[in-house]
């Protein structure tokens, strides 16, 4: 029996957009009853919008196999965690002058739409602690992942003096507490990825304690051909951007570059996206699209909702588990 949210979608959501929404959600529904694994992708700010608050119950219900995220997505749920009575919110952010700006900034904000993260609170209180991680990886010759890093982190549990939202809320402690498996490809174009740089620059840290890009598809790439038999993997996209582009092209890799002619293609694909559908942006090209690069087959299960993805997502998560 499906929960009041469910069963509101299932009455309203019945025709454009929200009918999408419920199509693709009982596909990635449907993918899941039949045995097959899901892998979310997550660009944006959807770490700060706190899609935690179901992202996190998703993956302790087993319903999300593996997260491919941005620096910032796999940074923002930890500084939401650890900062959050800090956050200042400018609902009216589109009057902001550029002086209101700098105001900002000079007071320690830094703003996301309507958002703003506080750089003492947030970013200074994850850099005091996983310079810790970082350097005791260093002096020992080891080399870790970012997301390794990140759940070093939290397991030591060096910050939880500073936690300030319910933990079920943090989809980085439910990931942690599973060992999810999580792709951050230009983990470099991050806070903290900017934050190593500086290290490496004033040579405290070797670059190359950091497991680079490349490692991460070459680590994909063997989880892919592991997990795909079956049902397969479905691909579910929240945004556009690296965190889609990035894992979604292993398949064509492993079929063209290892010549694996046997992989299979994704079995399920969704896209949130408020990008103007176009064939310049790759971000708004229809999932069609993506057959001609070998990423998709012709009977993939293929769906595109053209919204807010800190609207759509919450809504498929509560339908997929049931709320």
């Amino acid at each position: 029996m499906k929960g009041p949210i469910s069963q509101f979608i299932e009455k309203h959501y019945l025709h454009f957009n929200a009918a999408a929404l419920v199509d693709a959600a009982k596909g990635y529904e449907k993918h899941l009853l039949e045995g097959g694994k899901m892998m979310i992708t997550l660009a944006g700010a959807m770490s700060t919008a706190e899609l935690g608050k179901s992202l996190a119950e998703m993956i302790r219900q087993d319903k999300v196999h593996i997260i491919s995220c941005t620096g910032a997505n796999l940074e923002e749920d930890i500084m939401n965690l650890v900062a959050h009575t800090h956050y200042k919110r400018v609902p009216h952010y589109r009057d902001l002058s550029p002086q209101d700006e700098w105001d900002l900034l000079e007071n320690g904000f830094n703003r996301v739409t309507d958002t703003c993260i506080p750089e003492e609170e947030a970013f200074r209180r994850i850099q005091k602690n996983i310079y810790k991680q970082w350097k005791n990886a260093n002096d020992k010759g080891e080399r870790f992942f970012p997301h390794e890093f990140m759940y070093k982190l939290l397991n030591s549990g060096d910050m939880k003096e500073y936690y300030e939202i319910d933990t079920k809320d943090s989809w980085m402690i439910a990931a942690a507490e599973k060992n999810l498996p999580i792709i951050v490809p230009g983990w470099e174009d991050s806070t903290m990825g900017n934050i190593f740089a500086s290290y490496c620059i004033k040579g405290e840290i070797k670059p190359s304690t950091m497991k680079s890009g490349i490692e991460y598809m070459t680590w994909l790439a063997d989880w892919y051909t592991k997990n795909s038999s079956g049902k397969g993997v479905g691909f579910f996209q929240i945004g556009g951007g690296i965190a889609g582009d990035f894992p979604i092209c292993v398949v064509p890799m492993l079929y063209q570059d290892m010549e694996m002619h046997d992989v299979p293609f994704w079995s399920y694909f969704c896209q949130i996206s408020d990008s103007t559908t176009s064939y310049g942006s790759y971000s708004g090209a229809v999932p069609n699209e993506k057959i001609t690069w070998g990423k998709l087959s012709t009977d993939t299960p293929r769906y595109i909702v053209e919204s807010d993805a800190t609207i759509v997502a919450p809504l498929m998560f509560a339908w997929i588990m049931g709320w």
